[in-house]
């Protein structure tokens, strides 16, 4: 539950990042399969959102014509992204993940 708080309070704080704590310890600390741990993140990260977008909405922070067209695309993606990670090797997912992460601090460090 500990780490659940803490990915919830990452993923809160920057609207994602909850499956940045939450796959790399369950599959390192808690040994989980790397497509379980995945999936299983995915299905807490749910429960996340939902938590963080009802205070936005509340917030009146949610600019809907923009939500709308990314949740269309999201769920497209998402379909797409399980199938691959259901027929991706170990190895793949290591080191997409990686390649990722490095992506995604270069821009942040870019501007």
């Amino acid at each position: 539950m500990l780490i659940g708080f803490f990915g919830g309070l990452v993923s809160g704080l920057f609207s994602s990042g909850g499956g940045l704590i939450l796959v790399p310890y369950m599959s390192s600390i808690l040994k989980m399969d790397e497509v379980k741990a995945r999936a299983t993140t995915i299905f807490c990260i749910f429960f996340m959102v939902f938590t963080s977008g009802c205070f936005y909405f509340k917030q009146n922070y949610i600019d809907w014509q923009m939500a709308i067209k990314c949740s269309i695309g999201g769920i497209v993606g998402g379909y797409v992204g399980s199938k691959i990670l259901w027929n991706s090797g170990k190895k793949f997912l290591q080191i997409s993940f990686i390649v990722f992460l490095l992506y995604a601090g270069i821009k942040m460090i870019m501007g």
